[in-house]
């Protein structure tokens, strides 16, 4: 049974609508991009998948574009967004675990060359809003240092919706360089009390209405914090659900949901009455699956896969996506395998068209995991790779896999080596009634399946194909040899927002302090900076070590 609701299959047939889309000759043209990278989104929690939630801007979207069922991203969101800006897999930029947590001196390294910096090459102008999470204990390490125009947003993982504050620290700025070429960090003290999405739809309406005039085309890179904890919505979108959705929890993420919704409603209106959308592609995604770990309620789901944020499954490395152009792109489904890092050549040859125009300097990049898809996606061709991988782990993490683990999928087939979860289960919108142990299996230490004959991995016949086994395990193998040293390190006591006025400040940069000295130790995850770094509470964390830390007891670390 497809995934996929009934109104977006008709339109992929044509259909659905008398006025599909057809290509022109803007493929002579470079194009707008508009990347809108969603926060903990699952597989089941929009409506173009047949999710419970309504969202009826983005099922538009994705039924008049090219809805991609095999887009993967990283299991959680720092590797996912250094990725995608590197166009490297975090096994080569040392984000191969865990996430960057506040306070912590490490991020994406300086030596990536990243979206920004490529697109401007081809006279593109760079506007990042939103979530960064790459980095922010110097200032080069921040978004209009690695090629932006301007930002508006936070740096750090995670925030309070209203108060955008972080352990007590501030964290919403914008970042702009004035008429003299100065730089300049505002800190929005006057936004205390606005939602985030609100305010993330609103800058992005904003950058558009003021790139209208402009000869050049533009990259937005709109990261939204929705739907990541704390869940946190206004009102009035928690009504419209009040009918039909009983529990408070769910009515709250089904608002959350709705609320991005509408903000990316507003911003396609800003597109056609601007006169921009005729030449304007938008990619849609989420950073990783929907987090149905480390909460008492499930309200996020990426039935029918496997999983979610922090697992190798299906539902934590598989994202619901679509691509829209309209007149580059006519109605239709994806079935190529595409990875994120794929989006930095896919957008440089978007922007070079296809090579025939030259970069006003010589680009280096240190080599790209990912291939340019455009052809696969436009054409419905084969996709350009076979093979990738999911990630290689040395360290266990909280909520997720407890001994070191690894996961590749080519063609067909998916091995995993160590654990793949948790989570392991398999997670239900809220109106499907079949969830059974929530935690899920734990399986064997070796796992193969057919990702196309068993999309939501219930199989496991890693004993009957010993063969493709060794195989994959080899090509892991390889893999590993490239993996360079993890880039996690401790948090560092001097980072503290009271030092800085209650503001996240790159805190490196700025005035040290005699009584904390700087640390950059080999990092530890500890319970106190899980704690920081998720707000959660310790009977949160007591729950979760209770209902999903049992691995089994034979389950040993081995090398790969």
């Amino acid at each position: 049974m497809s995934p996929y609701p009934a109104v977006v299959l008709l339109c992929l047939l044509g259909l659905g609508s008398s006025n599909s889309s057809q290509k022109s000759d803007y493929t002579e043209k470079q194009p707008n991009i508009i990347y809108i990278l969603s926060d903990d989104l699952g597989h089941s929690d929009v409506g173009f998948t047949n999710g419970f939630v309504e969202t009826p801007h983005l099922n538009r979207l994705a039924q008049e574009g090219v809805l991609l069922t095999q887009n993967y991203v990283q299991q959680v969101c720092s590797p996912t967004r250094g990725a995608l800006m590197s166009g490297r897999y975090p096994i080569h930029t040392g984000l191969q675990h865990e996430v960057i947590y506040p306070g912590e001196p490490w991020g994406l390294p300086l030596d990536e060359t990243i979206i920004p910096q490529v697109l401007k090459e081809y006279n593109y102008s760079t506007h990042a809003v939103g979530k960064w999470h790459l980095g922010m204990h110097k200032w080069a390490f921040t978004p209009l240092y690695r090629g932006f125009d301007d930002f508006f947003g936070y740096y750090l993982g995670g925030q309070n919706y209203d108060s955008h504050r972080n352990e007590k620290g501030l964290d919403l700025r914008s970042d702009y360089f004035d008429e003299n070429g100065k730089f300049v960090d505002e800190l929005r003290w006057d936004l205390d009390g606005r939602y985030s999405a609100e305010l993330y739809s609103e800058r992005t309406v904003e950058l558009i209405q003021g790139l209208k005039s402009q000869d050049t085309p533009f990259f937005i890179y709109l990261a939204y914090q929705s739907v990541h904890a704390p869940h946190m919505v206004p009102q009035r979108y928690i009504d419209q659900y009040s009918s039909h959705i009983t529990d408070e929890k769910e009515r709250v993420f089904a608002a959350m949901v709705s609320s991005m919704d509408e903000g990316i409603g507003n911003i396609t209106k800003a597109l056609e009455n601007t006169g921009l959308a005729d030449n304007t592609i938008i990619v849609f995604s989420s950073d990783n699956g929907g987090n149905v770990n480390c909460v008492r309620e499930v309200t996020s789901s990426n039935y029918p896969y496997r999983g979610g944020k922090r697992a190798l499954y299906e539902g934590g490395v598989r994202s619901p996506s679509f691509v829209w152009a309209r007149n580059r792109l006519s109605p239709s489904q994806s079935d190529a395998m595409i990875h994120v890092t794929d989006w930095l050549p896919t957008f440089w040859s978007l922007a070079s068209l296809q090579g025939k125009l030259k970069p006003n300097n010589p680009i280096k990049t240190k080599p790209l995991d990912g291939v340019d898809q455009w052809l696969a996606i436009s054409e419905n061709l084969p996709s350009n790779r076979t093979e990738f991988v999911i990630n290689i782990d040395p360290k266990p993490v909280m909520c997720g896999h407890q001994v070191p683990h690894a996961g590749l999928r080519w063609k067909e087939w998916k091995l995993i080596i160590g654990q793949g979860g948790p989570p392991s289960g398999w997670y239900p919108a809220p109106d499907v009634s079949d969830l059974e142990n929530p935690c899920g299996p734990h399986d064997s230490y070796i796992e193969l399946y057919n990702i196309i004959e068993d999309p939501s991995e219930t199989k496991n016949v890693s004993d009957k194909y010993p063969d493709i086994v060794k195989m994959l395990t080899d090509k892991i193998r390889a893999y590993n040899a490239t993996a360079v040293p993890l880039g996690n390190k401790k948090k560092d006591p001097a980072s503290n927002p009271k030092y800085f006025n209650y503001t996240w400040m790159p805190w490196l940069d700025m005035v040290a302090h005699d009584d904390v000295p700087i640390e950059l130790e080999t990092y530890s995850i500890t319970k106190d900076l899980w704690l920081d770094g998720n707000q959660l509470s310790e009977d949160d964390i007591e729950f979760s070590r209770d209902a999903c830390f049992a691995p089994d007891s034979n389950v040993d670390s081995v090398e790969v």
